[in-house]
């Protein structure tokens, strides 16, 4: 995983337990604008979300930021 979309993915989850709590979930498409403005970025975390570690649709965002502080 390259450290753009780490960074990315920690500060989105961060913000979003902020907002919402710790129970709050999220789908890879939160780490991105409606707009496909980088397909590279969304392809890396479409595979690293969906073969590299088969998560379902929606995950805790907790358990998405430990992922990835864990890589």
């Amino acid at each position: 995983m390259t450290e753009l979309l780490k960074h990315k993915i920690i500060e989105v989850c961060n913000k979003k337990i902020a907002q919402k709590g710790d129970t709050v979930g999220i789908s890879f498409y939160a780490f991105f604008k409606n707009k496909n403005d980088n397909p590279e970025l969304l392809m890396e975390a479409a595979t690293w979300w969906i073969q590299t570690h088969k998560l379902n649709h929606f995950e805790k965002a907790v358990k998405i930021k430990k992922l990835v502080e864990n890589l």
